[in-house]
């Protein structure tokens, strides 16, 4: 199993580099168009790259400081399932501008209560002849206030049991009857919005795949991960990492106090954990196995990680910690930075701290929906407990059922 990428001079990086010289500042559109904004996938719109080539165009990207379109959503999770499952018009009309970042998408799965129990949605899609009747309304929607489309899956057959009659839909989020609610966050960020639905039409053209075929899709959805070195960020895979942390503390002279040059230490090895898990994972992949454990338990790892990042920058600050806008000293390269700070946390002249980029602070007010977001810190647990040591589920409490009643009724 290698662990380490290409050397400097492997020709595997010659094509990249080249191209990077011809186009010094490329727009998303000639990211796109090159096929690195998704090179793993096949042409037109990728490159058909393995892992490792996938990992070496992400480093010279890196360091050339080039950053691909903003899209998370509609190029991670959106355009996989359009790929999949659309229609060649809908791969035409919708993946060339995600690519390029052009439009902007969200997500409408979440529901007030149906969170981690998704499949208990409650929003109808009710068919009318060529279009679909939307009512009801969604939650944590991700920048649903910027986005021109948004992935939504609402249920199509309420007589079929909750993990069937849902279907799968691309939403126009300027359709008549659409309306928002912003949640603002501790961050003072408005990331977050409430999507409402009133008597909305969507077009039965806009539907992906099959009716009633949505929950296999959204589960389509909500599995795809690019292999990325930007997974080394603390924020779900963006935003700075342990190691740019560390940077700034050498940069700076180093740590004295012993217990803080613990925790630094002990974010290092966590980090280098992580580091190796992913080779371990690319290593299976390109032996032809499916990868075992070390990718369930990735997502755990990787929140608690992002968490010990953000709390010791905090801490590196002294007292001055608990004021806005603190942090260790020291600028975070661009390609580091996450995407919502750049709009909610940007340079102020007047601010009280002019030389501690403001991602450190946003980040630590962010930190405690790194176990909450994308399947709670619980549900992975369970999900590793029960399908990766083969634990029984957990028992039905409101029964009053003990461990060893519950196992011995499960025979």
């Amino acid at each position: 199993m290698d662990f380490d990428l290409p050397a400097a001079d492997h020709p595997s990086r010659k094509a990249v580099r080249e191209w990077i010289a011809e186009h010094p500042d490329p727009t998303g559109k000639e990211l796109a168009e090159a096929g690195y904004v998704v090179p793993h996938w096949p042409a037109p719109w990728g490159l058909d790259a393995d892992p490792i080539e996938q990992l070496v165009i992400d480093d010279e990207l890196a360091d050339a400081g080039i950053r691909r379109p903003s899209n998370q959503i509609g190029i991670g999770w959106a355009a996989p399932t359009i790929l999949m499952a659309g229609t060649p018009e809908q791969h035409e009309r919708y993946l060339p501008k995600i690519f390029s970042g052009e439009e902007f998408w969200c997500q409408l799965f979440s529901e007030t209560e149906a969170g981690s129990d998704l499949a208990n949605l409650a929003t109808t899609a009710v068919r009318d002849g060529d279009e679909y009747v939307v009512n009801g309304s969604k939650i944590w929607s991700s920048g649903a206030h910027h986005a021109q489309f948004g992935i939504l899956i609402a249920r199509t057959d309420p007589d079929q049991p909750k993990h069937k009659g849902i279907s799968y839909f691309i939403c126009p989020m300027d359709s008549p009857g659409l309306s928002m609610s912003p949640i603002v966050d501790m961050t003072t960020a408005h990331s977050f919005n409430q999507v409402f639905f009133d008597n909305v039409r969507i077009p039965a053209s806009l539907r992906v795949g099959e009716e009633g075929d949505g929950w296999r899709l959204a589960k389509v959805t909500l599995s795809n991960e690019r292999v990325s070195l930007s997974s080394a960020g603390s924020m779900w895979g963006v935003g700075p990492s342990a190691e740019q942390l560390l940077d700034q503390i050498r940069g700076t002279g180093g740590v004295a106090d012993p217990v803080l040059r613990d925790r630094a230490a002990r974010v290092h090895i966590e980090a280098e954990l992580l580091r190796l898990n992913r080779m371990r994972s690319l290593s299976a992949t390109l032996n032809g196995r499916t990868p075992g454990p070390e990718a369930s338990i990735q997502k755990i790892m990787a929140d608690d990680h992002g968490q010990h990042v953000l709390s010791l920058a905090k801490a590196l600050a002294g007292t001055d910690g608990m004021l806005d806008g603190s942090g260790p000293r020291g600028e975070v390269p661009a390609a580091m930075r996450a995407g919502p700070t750049e709009n909610n946390f940007a340079h102020r002249d007047d601010h009280q701290f002019p030389d501690v980029d403001p991602v450190w602070h946003y980040g630590y007010l962010f930190h405690p929906a790194l176990t909450l977001g994308g399947g709670t810190f619980a549900v992975q647990r369970n999900i590793v407990a029960e399908h990766v040591l083969g634990l029984p589920r957990e028992p039905n409490l409101e029964q009053g059922l003990t461990w060893s009643e519950a196992r011995r009724q499960r025979g």
